[in-house]
């Protein structure tokens, strides 16, 4: 069975920075579901309709960095900015 790893490998199309920033709402998601909390709590928690929670959550709209921080928040956590030289990526947690 294919795994999202070997997926995400296969994507040629998605920049760098656009796939970290995937990897996260894909944390972030993966988060809200395992608290059980649904997209219309989350999204009254921080502000933000339900429909437009679910076009990240789908991908079908990147979140501004302010964005992904209340989405965040919404969770009871805190984004951490790091920079790193180019070529030398580090891994997401």
């Amino acid at each position: 069975m294919a795994t999202l790893k070997d997926y995400k490998a296969t994507i040629d199309s998605v920049t760098e920075t656009e796939m970290s920033i995937l990897d996260s709402l894909t944390y972030l998601h993966a988060e809200r579901l395992r608290r059980g909390i649904t997209q219309k709590e989350l999204a009254d928690r921080i502000g933000m309709s339900q429909p437009q929670l679910a076009k990240i959550e789908k991908g079908t709209s990147l979140p501004s960095l302010k964005t992904m921080a209340r989405y965040a928040a919404g969770l009871g956590l805190v984004v951490h900015l790091s920079f790193t030289p180019a070529g030398k990526r580090q891994s997401s947690k």
